[in-house]
This record gives C-alpha cells, structure tokens and sequence, in this order.
C-alpha cells in the first residue's frame, strides 16, 4: 500500500507510530504548497493521502488518483478536503475528532484570562517602565475574575465540553448553544445549560466559539451577532478564523461595541498584513490577544492523532470499519 502525506515531513517521521502497518507500507512525503501535478509525480498510485489540516485535496487531485481509497485530515478539521468530490468516487474521508479537545480547551482558558487580566498591555508596561501607572489605572478601572464570568459555548462539541470541564472548577456560570442539546445528565455533569443563541450574547461575559466551518457557520460572527454581545463582552475564537467576519470585529472593537478579543486563529492562513485586525488603532489594538492558531498542536495530540491515522490505515488495509468517518 501506497501512503501519501501532504505537510510537514518532519513531524510525519517525528509522530509516525511503531506499528505492523507503518512498517508494511510505502510512505511518500510531500511538504505543504505543493503543486498537484507534483503530488501526482510523487505518487500517483496512492491508496492513502494524508493532509494536514490547511492543504487542500481538491477534486482535480482526486479525480487524478485512480487507487485512492481514504482520504485522512492530520487534525480535527476537514472543511480543505473536497468531500464531494471524494464521496461521489466512494473515497472515505475520516478526521481525527476530539484528539485536540484538551489541548485547544487550555488555549481557550489561556485567552480568556489574557484578555481579562489585559496581559499584553500588562506586558508592554512593565517592559517601558509603566507598571505601576497601568497598576493604579486597572486598580480604579477594575477587571474581572474568570470565576465570576458567565461563559458562552457557540458550539458545544468535544472542545467545548472539555473547555466547560476546565473552566467548572472556577465557579463560571456557563451556557451553550448548539443545534440539539444535550442530556439533562450531561448538563448536569458539566455544569452548563442550554440558551438560544441570543440569549446567550446578550447575557455572557464570555463569548467562545466552537463550531466547524461549514456554510452555515462561515462568517456567522457579523455586525449582528456581535452587536448582540454585551459591550463589555469577550469574544474568544479558538476554532476557525472563517467563523469570524473580520472587517466587522474590527469596527466593533474600534467602536468599543466589545471589550476584547482572544483569537488562535485568522482567515486566510498564512495570516497577510492586510488582515483588518492587525491593523487597528494602537488604543483597539490592546484589547486583542493573538496566538499562532498553536491551540490543538501540542505534542501529545501529534502522538494521538498519527497513532489514529495509522490505526485507520491498516483497518482499509484489512477491510474493517474505519473509525472518524465524516464519508
């Protein structure tokens, strides 16, 4: 069997797994950005492409790939893969769900709290010589404990759930919103309860967004919604950056409509300079915390989600049921 993996070659040989199957197959490794005639030179016999999570498998590289028999994202999402394209060939397209839940939940608590403690100013302060007029200024302004906070989920999956498990312990009231709630039990466990979503703008401290791109969801974050949030509400986004209408999060944080905001991810990847929301005000532009979209990549999840592929992998190759099968 032919493997074909799209991204990083290092951290494909760093994560591969000692199993029977990465020792059985053919591996063939292509960097992010490559070209698909290129990836077609490299191996057009693949039985298997593995793609991280931003190379996009488009149905011209499908339809180009006569043995090609599943198709698996390296990460949770999978909105780069051409489902359509692949489904009507009958290639199964599987993701590695909830291998990341833990590592993007503690991303998401990390936002919360630079963005209430205003870390980043904080930061700059200190490094300037300014800390204790910024000490005194934040002491008369005052800023609130996470634990007094009542949080949002806008989508409540994997993720969400395990950021609620995170954030209970703290004393948060929490609300969440998604398209069927949960079991009573459930709620019960995790301390939430279900809200219409505008209820739940209009009422907590924390907005977090959980939610897949989809055609639903793309640019769901708008004048609307955000104009629903409390104006001294905190939107934090550790999902996808198309999620997010970001000329209208600009304006709302120029306008001061919001308090802050705690984003891991930006749309498009690679992030250009031209991106609204790296070009605010120097007064907006503290109220923003940026990270690298790093939440779902720490190592342990590396080490679970290729330890998954590979499982999958050698499940086609002995005709069993794969596991993660969005088609």
């Amino acid at each position: 069997m032919l493997v074909l993996t799209v991204g990083s070659e290092a951290r494909t040989r760093k994560y591969l797994p000692d199993l029977p199957i990465t020792r059985d197959v053919d591996l063939v490794c292509a960097e992010r950005g490559v070209a698909n005639d290129e990836l077609l030179a490299l191996a057009p016999d693949a039985s298997v492409v593995v793609a991280d999570a931003i190379s996009p498998i488009d149905a011209q590289l499908i339809a180009a790939m006569p043995n090609l028999k599943l198709i698996h994202s390296e990460g949770v999402a999978f909105n780069a893969i051409d489902v359509e394209a692949a489904r009507a060939r009958g290639i199964a397209v599987c993701n590695c769900a909830g291998v990341n839940a833990g590592t993007v939940a503690e991303q998401a608590v990390m936002l919360m709290l630079m963005c209430l403690r205003r870390a980043l100013e904080g930061d700059r302060a200190v490094r300037e010589g300014r800390q204790i007029a910024l000490k005194e200024r934040m002491m008369v302004e005052g800023f609130r404990e996470l634990g007094d906070c009542t949080v949002g989920f806008v989508g409540f999956g994997a993720i969400g759930q395990a950021t609620a498990r995170y954030l209970r312990p703290w004393g948060c009231k929490m609300l969440y919103n998604k398209h069927h709630p949960l079991d009573k039990g459930l709620e019960n466990e995790l301390g939430v309860r279900f809200a219409s979503l505008d209820d739940l703008l209009a009422t907590c401290d924390i907005v977090s967004l959980h939610v897949p791109v989809t055609d639903e969801t793309r640019g769901m974050v708008d004048e609307a919604f955000l104009s629903k949030m409390r104006p001294d509400g905190v939107l934090i986004n550790t999902a996808r950056g198309d999620i997010v209408d970001q000329e209208a999060l600009a304006a709302a944080l120029e306008a001061g409509n919001i308090a802050a905001a705690g984003l891991d991810t930006l749309s498009p990847e690679p992030v250009t300079c031209d991106n609204p929301l790296v070009n605010l005000s120097a007064v907006a532009s503290r109220r923003v915390v940026f990270s690298p979209h790093v939440g779902g990549v720490a190592e342990g999840m590396f080490y679970r989600a290729h330890r998954g592929i590979w499982e999958n992998t050698a499940r086609l190759a002995a005709g069993e049921e794969l596991v993660n099968r969005v088609c």
